[in-house]
């Protein structure tokens, strides 16, 4: 990969995640004909219960490459948002903010990962409590809606068609952005499954800017050591399509790096390469959460400590940074996230040395 080499023990390994999917409870107007099975998805995705409904795409391309500035390096840390992966309460957005308030936290990403189950009446009252109380929102995009299908047909119009569903929630709540995987190898080259799903992210921009959905995506690094999804893949897709942002998950490249990410200098230089591709002001978005790993490859998220993963080293890398970030918990359970966040608002060692 052509895109960093810097932290060659941590970067430079391609991943991508096994888990099934569900299916939403509503329909809306971006959708036409109902598709079901998704068994024979990828590789390493099983059973799924999915009945959004999808329209046809456009087989236009739109790949938009835009000019990536550096931004500054200093000693003084950008504003941190922290948060969940998931909303705290289905029942309403006002229980689901004042618990988010409670708890202490500025961010929180909506978890669509099985299915969509907000309605654009929940996500608009959401978004507006959000704004008013201060929590930066992201949208997890269904794990069907991955990028870089193999072939056209059924599959690809049922991602793209989730993909866009997640688009318009995101503009509903003025979510910051739609995170989601860059999909599989599929005996394909890096090269090839790369310019995949290049190509089909490009095809899906000129969809939402006709809907005014186009809303910045953020690709996620993964957590298997020999799929797509590596630090190296998903910084080259963010570099080719400027609305495309790095999704950085610490604990897939703990997982794949077989636990490197254990200093200051390790989480600094993967902070580096993606500074290197955001456009100014679009804030770090980081996944973190304690893991398993077993063969390079995540088995599942931890509660926090029970691994080798810690957050020190998160905090006092971040402290090197003027940029923005928002670090989204994935942890298993609330003391966890509780604990990450105790220790990222501490004083970084950056910020007691100056």
């Amino acid at each position: 990969m052509v895109v960093t080499q810097r932290a060659g023990r941590v970067l430079g390994e391609g991943v991508a995640v096994p888990l099934a999917v569900g299916g939403p409870h509503e329909g809306c107007h971006d959708v036409e004909a109902p598709l079901g099975d998704l068994s024979g998805l990828a590789p390493e995705i099983g059973q799924a219960e999915i009945d959004v409904q999808l329209e046809q795409i456009d087989p236009g391309r739109g790949l938009g490459h835009v000019q990536k500035r550096r931004n500054c390096v200093g000693r003084h840390m950008g504003a941190l948002k922290f948060g969940p992966a998931r909303i705290p309460s289905r029942e309403s957005p006002e229980e689901a903010i004042s618990l988010l308030r409670e708890q202490g936290f500025s961010a929180c990403e909506i978890d669509f990962e099985g299915r969509f189950w907000m309605d654009y009446p929940f996500a608009e009252r959401l978004g507006y409590l959000a704004a008013d109380a201060g929590i930066a929102l992201s949208v997890h995009a269904p794990l069907a809606g991955f990028m870089g299908h193999a072939e056209r047909g059924k599959k690809l119009n049922m991602a793209v068609g989730m993909l866009d569903h997640s688009a318009g929630i995101a503009v509903a709540c003025g979510a910051e952005l739609v995170v989601f995987h860059p999909g599989f190898l599929l005996e394909r080259t890096r090269g090839e499954a790369l310019a995949s799903v290049v190509e089909q992210l490009g095809e899906l921009r000129e969809r939402l800017e006709q809907k005014d959905r186009a809303v910045p995506f953020g690709v996620e690094v993964m957590g298997r050591v020999r799929d797509l999804g590596s630090i190296d893949d998903v910084l080259y897709i963010a570099s080719q399509l400027g609305w495309v942002r790095p999704v950085i998950d610490f604990a897939h490249m703990h997982a794949t790096s077989d636990g490197a990410f254990t200093d200051v200098d390790a989480f600094a230089s993967v902070l580096e390469s993606a500074d290197a591709v955001l456009d100014d002001g679009a804030p770090f978005h980081i996944h973190f959460s304690d893991i398993a790993y077993a063969n390079r490859n995540e088995t599942k998220h931890l509660p926090y400590g029970e691994g080798t993963l810690r957050a020190e080293p998160l905090r006092d890398a971040l402290a090197r940074f003027e940029r923005p970030a928002t670090v989204i918990s994935e942890s298993p359970d609330l003391e966890s996230t509780q604990a990450i966040r105790a220790v990222l608002s501490g004083p970084s060692a950056t910020r007691r040395s100056s």
